[in-house]
């Protein structure tokens, strides 16, 4: 694996492959999703192992993503920045990467875990890379709706790697997720249109008018919060849940109402601030999943 550059520029090309960033958020919304199958504190080594073989899988699917996008990516100021892009890694050694890193975390989730969640691990990993990375993203404006299923996978792996099966709670936060991604990546989108539109890749902020990209972003947001209740019944959650996610839909709602309503009265650019609404789907699903977690605990 040939690369230019010291050392150290080597290791953080090969870490910056990865996306740790992203990375963040979907560890975000797995180990919570452990604690309610375990009802209160999971093994603490199953948590170690599911996190570091989530790590390696969601960088495996990171890493061969740059090796798709390495033609676009010089294109966007967003990532031009990334390795292939400046050349600091060539596209054989990330797709070798890539790779390892997927065997690596297949084999350690099947041995250190079980094997259905390495499975499911392996399902995400390509169906991100093959059916969003290749197939969707530059061909329909729906790419990440589609597409964004992959980022939903960590909550059924953290379900399974507690109880070895599947259940109705962890779908339910799958679908949180689901529904959640097209309005935290549309407010990213709208910030970076001119970026998209350059890399010919459809993003709807690209083809379609900023108002109907915002009513859209207001349905899923609407969408997400109804969905975010449903857990209360279906895992027979205390009240502490449906409370908090209650407040924290009502400030995500507001979020998208106030997105929509500049977008209704025209305003563009810099003043329609699609990234305070990016930021705040973040914080919003990072304070909906910690409830997840602490809930079992009170209970």
């Amino acid at each position: 694996m040939r690369v230019h550059g010291s050392p150290a520029d080597t290791v953080r090309a090969y870490v910056a492959l990865t996306k740790p960033r992203i990375i963040e958020l979907l560890i975000i919304t797995t180990i919570p999703v452990m604690f309610l199958a375990k009802g209160g504190v999971p093994n603490l080594w199953t948590v170690v192992a599911v996190t570091i073989g989530g790590y390696l899988s969601a960088g495996s699917a990171n890493a061969l993503n740059c090796w798709v996008d390495r033609d676009i990516d010089t294109e966007m100021r967003r990532t031009r920045r990334r390795p292939l892009a400046t050349h600091t890694v060539t596209p054989r050694a990330a797709v070798v990467f890539g790779l390892a890193l997927g065997v690596l975390s297949t084999l350690w989730l099947g041995f250190a875990v079980n094997w259905l969640s390495s499975l499911l691990a392996l399902a995400a990993n390509v169906f991100y890379v093959v059916v969003y990375s290749m197939i969707l993203k530059r061909r329909t404006s729906q790419n990440i709706v589609w597409g964004g299923a992959a980022g939903c996978f960590p909550t059924v792996i953290g379900w399974t790697s507690v109880t070895d099966h599947l259940a109705w709670s962890p779908l339910v936060l799958f679908l949180v997720v689901f529904l959640w991604t097209p309005p935290h990546f549309w407010a990213l989108a709208m910030r970076y249109r001119e970026d998209y539109a350059a890399a010919n890749v459809p993003m709807l902020p690209c083809v379609a008018p900023e108002r109907h990209v915002a009513w859209q972003m207001m349905l899923y947001t609407w969408a997400t919060v109804a969905c975010s209740l449903l857990l209360w019944p279906v895992a027979h959650t205390g009240l502490l849940y449906p409370i908090g996610a209650a407040v924290l839909g009502a400030a995500f709602l507001i979020e998208a109402h106030r997105l929509h309503g500049a977008a209704r009265r025209g305003v563009e650019g810099v003043a329609l601030k699609p990234m305070r609404m990016f930021h705040f789907s973040n914080t919003y699903l990072a304070l909906l999943f910690v409830l997840v977690a602490i809930d079992p605990l009170v209970r």
